[in-house]
């Protein structure tokens, strides 16, 4: 799957859906599918919608997910269902039909959809409550992509920021539906963002959020912070092959913080990242005391865990790093004193 806001771990389903998928099993007329979702809340008719995409994506039917999304559209526009209700829904169903062209490379229906959809919500542009932000968020994500897909970096960017300050202030008064969105979204600047200053600056911007959602025991969250960690992880390790230490270590800093956030109990990955961390350390001179402790420390953890191979790889660099800490000519006269 692209990245998308229909991915399962975007927006985590807090709603019951199970009578709607009920519903849906027995092939309902449109009139009776009208009513039910007349029945129910937003939220439960789009996680009820999301998740049926994300399925059928998964199945390789999304051809068939856009031919479903298009003909509920449809009826929604015919019938007498209350306008909010309606308004509300035919947004959420473009901004779904939208994340689903995406996903088969139909951009260009993407891209009028996405259109479509912001006319909508533009009828109402002060509105501030749950359904019309949660819409525009996950839209303004979607775009993103699509203006990056375009190398419109500026306009991705941009898109980016405002999605990220919307499933913000959603997150503070239901974070587990929304936190990982929030994650997602600061995830997503890995690959959009062109200067990694900005993109630096926009994750400090975030940590306090973001640790106080890890605190919660969600699995949509942590799936979404573990992939925030590959991409932090993967960000840091490009950054020091190309001998920028100083900034990859602000990287690895912070994958290293999250993934002890959600997994407390060192393991290897933990050893992997803490080693290129302290490699990094090591070569920048106002950081080097640190590097060889960390590194040090680390011998002591990989032996602990029975990690052969990473406790060479850390003898070999601390032995490269010639460090005043580790006096090779020391070492050698006490092992064959004269």
């Amino acid at each position: 799957m692209k990245a998308i806001s229909l991915e399962s771990v975007f927006i985590t389903p807090t709603t019951d859906t199970a009578e709607l998928r009920a519903l849906a099993r027995r092939n309902p007329s449109m009139a009776e599918m009208r009513h039910a979702l007349g029945d129910v809340s937003f939220n439960t008719a789009y996680d009820f919608f999301r998740a049926m995409a994300i399925e059928r994506i998964a199945c390789g039917e999304t051809g068939r997910a856009i031919a479903v999304i298009k003909e509920t559209d449809a009826l929604l526009m015919r019938a007498g269902v209350e306008e909010g209700i309606r308004l509300d829904m035919h947004a959420a169903l473009m901004q779904i039909l939208t994340a689903l062209q995406i996903e088969q490379d139909d951009i260009s229906e993407a891209v009028v959809t996405a259109a479509s959809a912001l006319n909508l919500l533009a009828q109402e542009p002060k509105r501030k409550d749950e359904p019309f932000l949660a819409v525009l968020g996950s839209l303004l994500y979607d775009v993103a992509f699509l203006h990056a897909g375009r190398s419109e970096f500026k306009q991705a960017e941009r898109e980016l920021e405002k999605a990220i300050k919307i499933f913000e202030r959603l997150a503070k008064t239901n974070p587990a539906r929304y936190g990982s969105a929030v994650i997602m979204a600061q995830n997503a600047s890995t690959s959009i963002y062109r200067s990694r200053v900005k993109q630096v600056n926009l994750l400090a911007h975030y940590q306090v959020a973001t640790s106080t959602y890890l605190q919660m025991v969600n699995s949509g969250i942590e799936d979404a912070t573990s992939r925030l960690v590959e991409s932090l992880y993967t960000e840091g390790r490009t950054l020091a092959q190309m001998g920028r230490h100083r900034e990859a270590v602000q990287y690895l800093t912070r994958a290293l913080k999250y993934l002890t956030k959600i997994n407390p109990i060192f393991d290897h990955r933990q050893l992997t990242m803490s080693i290129d961390l302290g490699e990094a350390l090591l070569n920048v001179p106002a950081s080097r005391d640190k590097g060889i402790h960390l590194l040090n420390t680390m011998l002591h953890k990989a032996t602990k865990i029975n990690a052969g191979e990473e406790h060479r790889r850390i003898v070999d660099i601390l032995l490269n790093a010639k460090s005043r800490r580790l006096d090779i000519l020391g070492i050698w006269h006490k092992v064959f004193p004269k």
